[in-house]
């Protein structure tokens, strides 16, 4: 019977040699089913580490049911002889998917205990990496092959190339019998294409000609066309431009008649125009002597201002001071009201004069038309200055009855200077009001700007406590992969086989120490803080006996560890754990519940998260609780060992 060849791949494997550095090596990992002539084994797995650059680099594994059966044992695998080829081709072809990246997570270590890989036997580790341990899946020992193995392999490589040789020959006869049929064919076709190209030309070309004539007649035709268009085009803008020139000679002989009109009423404008700036200059001369005496006039107001002041400051007392201040306030306030009411009015009123505004433009243009209109408008002006004059004889009777009136109106502007300094006064109040009100505008900056600091604080401390619990989560984590193994080795002793070697337990019994690097501890933990009671070396114990690993030790450690966390991030929240009560382990005889100090509230210490309050009533706790024990209540923590399954 021929061997059943699985897998023949070559993989990245990493070198390791006592006293070396680590490299890299392409290594081709040859995965068969060997016939066995014995009648008791079926099938033996044979595995061979091969280089295709080094034809004397050779490793042999062949491993038989009995063989696996003190392989399982030792290494604690789940799968049975049949099922452990398969899953050992899909750890190297995740390793092959992997051995791209950077850093992968899955890869292949070759370790050996010599310098060089020369004649001793080595170890293929699959190995899986995370940020917080390189967890081994599965450890072979490979034998270096002797001159006859290696004699034999070579032989056997020999073999196979001479038969490749001899399957690509028959391939490139057959390749070379195609190429020449299809050379012969394509030949042929080039012929046939050619024949009907030259058929084509000729038909293009008779075409061609066609067209040619075509459109030269065509070019012919449209050119006689556009010339007797052209024709037409031009008798036509002859007769247009003699009808322009005689209607421009018209519109000329009438403009000329209208400056001459123009010119005449442009004269007498003119004359007019000077009689009026004699009687300006007069009306000037007059307005200069009256605007003297209206200075004599405010000369004399001031002086009299001066007494009033003196007489009000000596006469009016403080009482009534206030009374008439107090009513002015009241007046002020009234006057305030209505001129705001004013002041919306002119706005109203300004609104309604720009609509006038836009109605005079277009009004002024209408008017330009009727000019011959506002001629007589102008004969009829003279008349009115005549009457001005009339007027400004009138006007010099009234300044001297003003003159008189003056005198009335220097007490009311007493009064009124009076209330301008009461306004100037409630001016500033307003005006300090603003200041203040812009101060306490800058307090609220300043406060929002707190606010905003004390916002990002509150950030960066709910970042810290997502790192705290993502440490708590790696440490669940690597607990629940140290009972698992325990476990294992419990299940492994009592099945009566060679009791294997733990990982992650040093030949004393203790487990190794985790570093927590993300949650910024970098030392290890003790393992005392692990365990409470040591259990013995597997060697010293019957294979009957189980291998007692207490859980309250487990739990000790992750309040111990959580205890030294305050340092990171303080927190505010105090939980009271409530203890339940545990079996006590009848083979070995020791309590394996916690003690009551454990579950005692302290200021300092530091709840466990992340554990959820609905595992009470899961398969995991059901070992631990006694038949007298009940659910702790709804507001008590569940215990941290609820989560590490027995």
């Amino acid at each position: 019977m021929a061997a059943e060849r699985m897998f023949n791949r070559p993989v990245c494997v990493q070198v390791r040699c006592q006293g070396c550095e680590e490299r890299r090596l392409n290594v081709r990992v040859n995965i068969e089913l060997l016939p066995v002539s014995n009648p008791v084994h079926k099938k033996d797995l044979a595995v061979r580490l091969t280089d295709d650059t080094d034809p004397f680099f050779l490793y042999n594994l062949v491993i038989s049911e009995e063989d696996f059966q003190s392989l399982k044992s030792q290494q604690g695998l789940l799968v049975d002889f049949s099922a452990f080829p398969q899953k050992f081709i899909d750890l190297l072809q995740q390793c092959i998917q992997e051995q791209n990246k950077d850093i992968p997570r899955f890869l292949l270590q070759l370790v050996s205990s010599a310098s060089v890989l020369d004649h001793t036997p080595v170890w293929l580790n699959v190995v899986e990496t995370n940020p917080f341990k390189h967890l081994t899946h599965l450890s072979l020992k490979f034998l270096p092959g002797n001159d006859a193995e290696i004699k034999k392999f070579l032989a056997s490589c020999l073999k196979c190339l001479k038969e490749d040789k001899m399957m690509l020959e028959e391939k490139l006869r057959k390749t070379e019998e195609d190429l020449t049929r299809q050379l012969s064919y394509t030949q042929q076709n080039l012929s046939e294409k050619s024949r009907e190209l030259d058929k084509l030309k000729n038909e293009w070309a008779s075409h061609t000609t066609a067209l040619t004539n075509k459109h030269t007649q065509e070019l012919t035709n449209e050119k006689e066309r556009a010339l007797q268009a052209q024709a037409q085009y031009q008798q036509q803008h002859e007769q247009q431009k003699k009808e322009l020139e005689n209607l421009h000679q018209k519109s000329i002989q009438q403009l000329q008649n209208r400056l001459s009109e123009l010119e005449v009423i442009n004269k007498d404008l003119t004359e007019r125009r000077y009689k009026g700036d004699s009687t300006v200059r007069e009306l000037k001369a007059k307005l200069s002597g009256i605007e003297d005496e209206c200075q004599r006039a405010k000369q004399e107001v001031l002086s009299l201002r001066r007494e009033n002041t003196t007489l009000d400051a000596e006469c009016h007392e403080k009482e009534k001071l206030v009374n008439q201040l107090q009513t002015r306030v009241a007046v002020l306030e009234q006057e305030i009201k209505d001129k705001d009411q004013l002041v919306i009015r002119t706005k109203e009123v300004l609104d309604a004069t720009q609509e006038q505004k836009a109605i005079l433009e277009e009004s002024t243009e209408k008017k330009q038309s009727h000019i011959e209109k506002l001629e007589t408008t102008i004969k009829s002006l003279s008349a009115e200055l005549l009457k001005a004059n009339e007027i400004i004889k009138k006007l010099q009777g009234d300044l001297k009855t003003l003159m008189s009136k003056l005198k009335l109106k220097n007490t009311v502007t007493i009064q009124q200077e009076k209330i301008l300094a009461e306004k100037e006064e409630r001016l500033q109040k307003e005006q300090r009001e603003l200041q203040e009100m812009g101060q306490a505008l800058q307090m609220k900056e300043q406060e929002v700007c707190k606010l905003q600091e004390q916002l990002e604080t509150a950030i960066q401390k709910l970042e810290e406590s997502k790192q705290l619990l993502k440490t708590n989560e790696n440490v669940i984590t690597w607990l629940n992969k140290q009972l698992n193994e325990i476990q294992m080795a419990k299940a492994a002793e009592t099945s009566g086989t060679h009791g294997g070697v733990r990982s992650a337990i040093s030949p004393y019994g203790r487990l190794d120490r985790p570093s927590f690097p993300s949650s910024g501890i970098s030392h290890s933990i003790s393992p005392l803080y692990a365990f409470q009671t040591l259990p013995e070396p597997a060697h010293n114990k019957n294979v009957s006996s189980q291998c007692p690993v207490p859980r309250a030790g487990i739990l000790t450690f992750l309040i111990q560890f959580n205890a030294q966390l305050p340092k990171m991030n303080r927190c505010s929240d105090v939980q009271t754990v409530t203890a339940t009560s545990h079996p006590a382990n009848k083979e070995n005889g020791g309590n394996v519940g916690l003690e009551s100090k454990y579950f005692k509230k302290k200021d300092d210490s530091i709840p466990l998260r992340g554990l959820s309050q609905n595992t009470l009533n899961s398969e995991y706790l059901k070992p631990y609780l006694s038949a007298e024990a009940q659910p702790p209540p709804k507001g008590a923590v569940t215990p941290a060992s609820a989560y590490f399954p027995g």
